[in-house]
């Protein structure tokens, strides 16, 4: 098992294949897009596959495929069966927007897929238009009814946003009655590219739970599992569950279990950390196996706290809205 330097066991990597997505979600990124990497830039499938065996090696069990928009990247089934296959690697995941083919579910399915994680804000047409700036509503419902119909684990997470779709958090809410899913609200980051300001938010897990309570006064709570992220609750004779995400106040960094690899090979050990060491690179200028796997252990011992002392550990210089897209979500 692997640890770091405050005592908390590391098993989870969170691997972004792609910069590159297909919507524009105003929260991610400016409608132009961002100065997306170059092919040159970003890890190949054999780099991924030979950071991941190491990884396997010092206790890493759980994946999670992010991006970006994963689905935009060629290739990618077939990398998820090779690392399916990795005898050390107990779940493999992935977050998609839902827009990708509706036949690769089937490849997921046969690929023993833990869950899958559709990014979806709203259940309104018009609403999804504005923040993702792309007409794709039809497309990610009819992908996340096929999820269901494959009987794959499917989670939902929707960004509260307090002027685009608080409207949208009860009727999400009341998918759980009759679906087999798990709503996630997720407290709105700065990690926005640019496209906007930020300023601390209103609706933190505390106001989003207590709206929620409005609605479903006897919500009851759920025993949450070992570095869940969510805190998570039910309906009574729901079907599904609903998790709220404490994402920008941070309350769950305690128990952090996760590591993640931007597309460009960057390790960042906590999501507000600033850069990152060049996996990258450090396997193009020729490391071994070996080496790579020592300097992974020298950064798992120099790893903030949380999230707060990560951020302060940030260089004046650095991008404060660096996108979610470029970090690996």
């Amino acid at each position: 098992m692997l640890f770091d330097n405050h005592g908390r066991q590391l098993n989870y990597l969170r691997l972004a294949v792609t910069d590159r997505c297909n919507l524009r979600c105003f929260y991610c990124m400016p409608e132009e897009g961002l100065n997306f990497n170059k092919k040159s830039q970003i890890l190949t499938y054999e780099e991924m596959e030979r950071l991941i065996h190491i990884l396997a090696d010092l206790g890493i069990s759980k994946i999670r495929i992010t991006g970006g928009e994963p689905f935009v990247r060629k290739g990618l089934i077939p990398f998820m069966e090779k690392v399916s296959g990795i005898e050390k690697i107990d779940r493999l995941s992935i977050t998609t927007n839902g827009t990708g083919p509706l036949d690769k579910i089937k490849n997921l399915k046969a690929m023993g897929i833990h869950s899958v994680n559709l990014s979806l804000d709203c259940l309104d047409k018009a609403r999804f238009h504005k923040i993702t700036r792309r007409d794709e509503y039809d497309q990610v419902m009819t992908y996340y009814r096929a999820l269901l119909d494959a009987g794959i684990n499917t989670k939902i997470n929707a960004v509260v946003m307090q002027e685009h779709n608080l409207e949208d958090i009860l009727p999400m809410c009341n998918l759980t009655h009759t679906d087999h899913v798990s709503v996630r609200f997720i407290e709105e980051m700065p990690f926005n590219g640019g496209s906007k300001g930020y300023k601390p938010i209103e609706w933190n897990h505390n106001k989003i739970l207590a709206h929620i309570q409005s609605a479903y006064p006897d919500l009851e709570k759920l025993t949450d599992e070992t570095n869940s992220t969510s805190l998570n609750y039910k309906i009574p004779s729901a079907q599904g569950s609903i998790g709220i995400i404490p994402a920008y106040t941070r309350t769950i960094c305690g128990s952090c279990d996760r590591i993640r690899l931007t597309p460009k090979g960057e390790l960042k050990t906590c999501l507000y950390q600033n850069g990152g060491f060049s996996f990258r690179d450090f396997m193009r200028n020729g490391a071994t196996d070996k080496e790579v796997e020592q300097q992974f252990k020298k950064l798992f011992a120099q790893r903030a706290k949380d999230g707060f002392e990560a951020e302060k550990q940030k260089s004046s210089a650095a991008n404060s809205f660096e996108s979610m897209a470029t970090i690996g979500g």
